[in-house]
């Protein structure tokens, strides 16, 4: 075997245990969550629960239903909930090849995105999902019983979950564009109009198709690429290279 291979496989190995402790990680916070499957699933519900009128309820149109919603739910926020694990062993296969200047950027971003992850879950339980179950439910045709299906549901919230929490993850995307030299804050600016409407097409693709759900992704988004803009100030490529030629010059 060549000295060339064997770098390159002891990096697939090492790459290799990193995906199977992550993967442990998720399955232990699993065990420990699905005991109360049904309790997370209930606690999931509550927002089109007390939308829905008091002669209504959920329903489960698959026979298996009953057990796979919850199960699936439960994995779903164990990965949620084991995220800082996994970026932590992310960081820890790439951080012997960054730079020191590269490290100071890396550990304040992966706290931050794993913090705007959660904040974007946690908007769209408490802030989201009341306006448009509520919105929902109150244009219900007369003589229609809204009666929602539980796998429907959790595939709906789930949708939503992924889609503000990645979207909170644009001021990192926003710093690293500028830190890496894609793009500057001046850049950015001048393109304000085009990001705008861009932000209410992605609400659009992103979220069910009513303008209330699209409306109260876009804004956020739009307020988080302000905030990314500001961080960004501290985080570009020029200022970068001065921090290296001053540390050579030192």
């Amino acid at each position: 075997m060549s000295s060339h291979q064997q770098p390159l496989i002891s990096h697939l190995l090492e790459l290799r245990t990193i995906l199977l402790k992550c993967i442990a990680g998720v399955l232990l916070v699993f065990i420990c969550l699905v005991y109360w499957a049904n309790d997370i699933y209930h606690y999931m519900a509550i927002p089109l629960m007390q939308a829905l009128p008091e002669s209504s309820s959920m329903i489960a149109t698959d026979v298996a239903a009953p057990f796979f919603a919850p199960f699936k739910l439960t994995m779903v926020l164990s990965f949620f909930i084991a995220v800082p694990y996994v970026l932590y062993q992310i960081w820890s296969f790439v951080a012997p090849g960054l730079y020191k200047h590269e490290k100071r950027l890396v550990v304040p971003l992966l706290v931050s995105s794993t913090l705007l992850f959660y904040m974007g879950i946690a908007f769209a339980y408490f802030v989201v999902f009341p306006v448009v179950f509520g919105f929902f439910t109150s244009v219900a045709p007369e003589g229609v019983t809204v009666a929602t299906d539980i796998s429907s549901y959790l595939n709906f919230i789930l949708k939503l979950f992924f889609a503000f929490g990645l979207s909170f993850e644009i001021p990192i995307a926003v710093v690293l564009l500028c830190w890496a030299g894609v793009t500057s804050v001046e850049d950015l600016k001048a393109k304000r109009p085009y990001i705008v409407v861009s932000a209410f097409i992605i609400g659009m693709l992103l979220t069910p198709p009513d303008v209330i759900s699209q409306t109260m992704l876009a804004v956020p988004m739009l307020l988080l690429f302000e905030g990314g803009l500001l961080a960004a100030r501290f985080y570009s490529k020029k200022s970068e290279d001065e921090q290296e030629e001053q540390t050579h010059a030192d």
